[in-house]
């Protein structure tokens, strides 16, 4: 009866507050990638390169983290 209790509650919180870090990071990249994308007079090309790989890895990381983590 014990271990059944404690297996749901384990279960049931399968979302870590760091997972929430992660997203809002992602977002946080991605409104820089398009206010560097939208800069007018000159663009940093080295600035939107690493932005982009960047936005990438974590648009990556987001989406393991969502597909075997928390729907699992």
């Amino acid at each position: 009866m014990f271990w059944a209790a404690e297996e749901a509650a384990t279960e049931a919180s399968k979302i870590a507050p760091f997972d929430w870090f992660m997203l809002a990071f992602t977002v946080l990249i991605a409104i820089g990638f398009v206010r560097l994308l939208g800069a007018r007079p000159k663009k940093n090309i080295f600035a939107i390169g690493f932005t982009g790989v960047s936005l990438a890895l974590f648009l990556l990381i987001d989406f393991i983290m969502i597909t075997q983590v928390w729907f699992a």
